[in-house]
């Protein structure tokens, strides 16, 4: 049996939709629909029943991809394992969020560079990280989004909380009085923000306020890094990852606006593609930053 006609199969079982598979293989839609069919026609059985929307293994087609996809795994693994240097060190591409990435994933995972592994980190946001680890230019990924069907899988790894802070200077004008007032006093200061759509902000708006923020962004960086500068310096008020903060706010170059009994939350997700934890330069990445996530 063709190995090319069993990759596009496990490809296509895995991401759910021939579309999707095409461009993940580098192939046109005619051109998978066609190794599928004569895969099919070889096997003298359907391997997936046409939907709508993508497409449904049968009990075959599973059946199939159970038995195939760990093989085929392996030979990536073969492949891969000659692509390394001839002092044996696996190399893990990794990528996510700028701020999260640098200041917690990272440094979790130095512990493995002694043990063989040398890292290369890629920043992006959720949908351009897991295009590129479902296009395989990524081996592990972190992520706010949880991807769906079966080409990806996801594995819960912390919870951030979101701060709502000022500049003493700002919180000093407020004043407690006017905090109690909530969004109507808020909404008249300056917003510091990721994106223009003012993501952070009008997820904690939502949460704590049920309702929208009415400020527009009065500074617009794409990193929190440099929002967190931003407004320490008295720009306005922005919404902050706590680990991100913390040190600020016990140096009291930042204060906490409010204190919600429910504070919002984040999730982060470790994601890597379908079957590749079984890569052991992968799994051990995987492990040592659910380990390192108890501490978070």
């Amino acid at each position: 049996m063709d190995l090319a006609l069993l990759r596009t199969f496990v490809t296509v079982h895995r991401a759910g939709s021939f579309t999707r598979a095409a461009a993940l293989l580098g192939l046109s839609q005619p051109a998978v629909t066609g190794q599928i069919r004569t895969l099919e026609r070889q096997l003298g059985r359907p391997l997936f029943l046409r939907q709508a929307r993508g497409v449904t293994p049968t009990t075959i087609g599973d059946e199939l991809a159970h038995r195939a996809a760990p093989h085929l795994d392996a030979l990536v693994e073969i492949t891969e394992a000659g692509l390394d240097d001839e002092s044996g060190v696996r190399t893990l591409h990794l990528a996510g969020p700028p701020e999260f990435t640098s200041l917690r994933a990272l440094p979790a995972l130095t512990p493995l560079i002694s043990q063989g592994l040398a890292l290369r980190a890629s920043f992006g946001n959720a949908e351009e990280t897991l295009e590129g680890l479902a296009a395989g230019h990524h081996d592990l990924a972190i992520t706010t989004a949880r991807p769906r069907g079966g080409l990806l899988t996801s594995t819960p790894l912390c919870d951030e909380e979101h701060v709502l802070v000022a500049s003493p200077r700002w919180a000093a004008r407020l004043g407690p009085g006017a905090l109690r007032k909530g969004h109507v006093v808020l909404d008249q200061l300056p917003v510091v923000e990721v994106h223009e759509s003012l993501p952070l902000v009008s997820r904690y708006w939502s949460a704590v306020f049920d309702s929208r923020p009415a400020a527009a962004g009065a500074v617009i960086a794409p990193d929190l890094r440099a929002v967190l500068e931003t407004a320490a310096s008295g720009a306005g008020l922005a919404v902050l990852p706590r680990y991100l903060c913390e040190e600020a706010l016990e140096r009291g170059r930042l204060v906490a606006l409010l204190d919600p009994p429910v504070p919002p939350l984040r999730t982060y997700f470790l994601v890597v593609r379908t079957g590749t934890l079984a890569l052991p330069h992968i799994a051990r990445a995987h492990e040592c930053l659910l380990r390192a996530a108890i501490d978070w």
